[in-house]
């Protein structure tokens, strides 16, 4: 079958001799449809995150059940499904408070569903969805209504529920609340429309590419800032002031490109009892300086968001119900569609500011 498999920092290549395993008693074999490219698979590629090769990337799909394992319920095949990342286990303590996101069981989990040429392949977040066929967990697969479409629901798998969640889930947004969105990339504009759903009075996107305004505010941003020619936190402290200078700012900041330098700079442009959340994926080994007395005087705080607090059962389904009601943009958010064998264009596009979201079409 065709497949992309990373071999290394850098190294990735198209093949169309990848084999999959048949699914154990618990799992399901899919047949994608379509995945969207994120940029954590080209953090993998370019070494920002730390990946054993050789191993099947991507993570953003949807398609079609193939196989069913012995034990699985509720699933069969033909049924159109969204998949996600949260192999959780179902029984711990996280599981059964209903934040699947911090059950243990949903870390490092690298297995080896695939091989190529007799050799072991394994997989990645444990979905790898730049392939025609994965095998997850049962409870990856979510059912979704049989007219989705799922070269535009796979988006749903990471950027939506990561971004949306990250201000819904997470971070709990209140109606005319304000915030600031460092980043506004896929996940970025997930966060942007998240926050007009929540109704914040005052959306500002930052990014260094100015090119992005036109879509920002397509999807609810009320401001712009071009961060490549203007000192971020100051113009967000002059839009929003305060009576008191060293007040004046956000109620929330969202730092969603992985940049230590972007967040240092969200969390400046804080409020008084204002919230930075940490979206974005840096390097596991980066690091910043904060004003300790600055945050802890004054009520501000640091919170990290692991994959918008998904519920994924809850959560899925109800963003597919508000892009069929015409409240969540989905069509807007991929760009353009690609066939797996050019990949290096996809990446290319990504890398350079070209994409909201790309997705490959099998």
């Amino acid at each position: 079958m065709r497949a992309l498999i990373y071999e290394g920092r850098d190294r990735i290549r198209y093949t169309e001799h990848l084999e999959v395993r048949e699914p154990d008693h618990d799992e399901v074999k899919i047949r994608l449809v379509a995945s969207g490219i994120c940029h954590s698979d080209i953090s993998v590629i370019n070494g920002t995150i730390d990946w054993a090769a050789p191993a099947v990337l991507g993570h953003e799909g949807a398609g079609i059940v193939d196989t069913v394992g012995a034990s699985v319920r509720g699933l069969e095949p033909g049924d159109p499904v969204v998949l996600h990342t949260l192999a959780y286990c179902g029984r711990c303590v996280h599981c059964d408070r209903g934040t699947p996101t911090r059950c243990r069981s949903t870390l490092g989990n690298r297995s080896q569903p695939f091989s190529l040429n007799g050799e072991p392949v394994s997989n990645f977040a444990a979905s790898s969805t730049f392939a025609e066929f994965t095998v997850v967990k049962q409870q990856q697969a979510i059912k979704v209504a049989p007219d989705t479409r799922l070269d535009v629901a796979c988006v749903v798998a990471c950027g939506v529920v990561t971004g949306v969640g990250s201000v819904l889930q997470r971070a709990k947004v209140q109606h005319g609340e304000t915030a600031a969105v460092f980043g506004v990339g896929g996940v970025g504009l997930n966060v942007v429309q998240g926050l007009r759903l929540a109704g914040a009075s005052r959306i500002i996107a930052v990014d260094l590419l100015p090119s992005r305004e036109p879509q920002a505010r397509a999807f609810g941003a009320t401001d712009f800032i071009d961060a490549s020619q203007q000192d971020a936190p100051a113009r967000i402290r002059e839009l929003l002031p305060d009576t008191l200078a060293m007040a004046a700012g956000v109620d929330w900041a969202f730092e969603c490109s992985g940049s230590p330098t972007a967040l240092a700079g969200a969390a400046a442009s804080l409020g008084w009892g204002g919230n930075c959340v940490i979206v974005g994926v840096p390097k596991a080994s980066a690091m910043i300086e904060l004003p300790i007395a600055n945050m802890a005087l004054v009520d501000r705080g640091l919170i990290g968001a692991r994959y918008g607090s998904l519920q994924p059962h809850r959560d899925i389904p109800a963003y597919l119900d508000l892009y069929r009601n015409g409240l969540l943009k989905l069509d807007e958010l991929v760009t353009k569609r690609y066939p797996l064998d050019r990949f290096e264009e996809a990446f290319h596009d990504l890398e350079s500011g070209q994409l909201a979201r790309g997705v490959f079409v099998f």
